[in-house]
């Protein structure tokens, strides 16, 4: 039996536009997130070395503190203490990182880049800037400053 055109449903965007004000596409945590699947994706294929965002994201704040605790260094990088052991371990078992005994405290471990993390943050650093300019370049470079302040606000920086 054909399908009458009268009893047909609109499409489902089109009847949730009607009836309610909550339309996902204009949601900010759904444009957050395809901007960050958007900058992940150019992250992805520039950095060396297969890096996530949140191992990049460590080896820059070892680079900007030179050695500190596995602790403190999560708080530096805002990841919680699940997320940055399991980067510590990743980064650790690249070579890119050394860990050693605090000889005060042997519970503590303290954590620097190793020489090829060093290496490799020197290399990634430009190729960082350039992600960021990609994933940036269809804002205007003032809107692009804006941008940067804005979600600075919402990140509470």
């Amino acid at each position: 039996m054909p399908a009458n055109k009268n009893t047909h449903k609109s499409h489902p965007s089109k009847e949730n536009k009607k009836s309610s004000s909550y339309i996902m596409e204009n949601q900010v945590g759904h444009l957050l997130r395809l901007a960050n699947q958007r900058h992940t994706s150019i992250f992805a294929s520039k950095i060396p070395e297969n890096l996530t965002t949140t191992q990049f994201a460590a080896l820059t704040k070892l680079h900007d503190v030179k050695s500190c605790s596995q602790n403190e260094l999560g708080r530096l990088a805002a990841m919680d203490a699940p997320t940055i052991k399991g980067v510590v371990e990743r980064l650790f078992a690249k070579g890119l990182i050394k860990i050693t005994l605090d000889p005060n405290d042997k519970r503590r471990r303290s954590i620097s880049l190793s020489g090829d993390g060093r290496v490799l943050v020197d290399k990634a650093f430009p190729i960082g800037a350039q992600i960021s300019k990609e994933t940036l370049r269809p804002i205007s470079a003032r809107e692009q400053a804006d941008f940067l302040r804005m979600l600075r606000l919402i990140a509470g920086r």
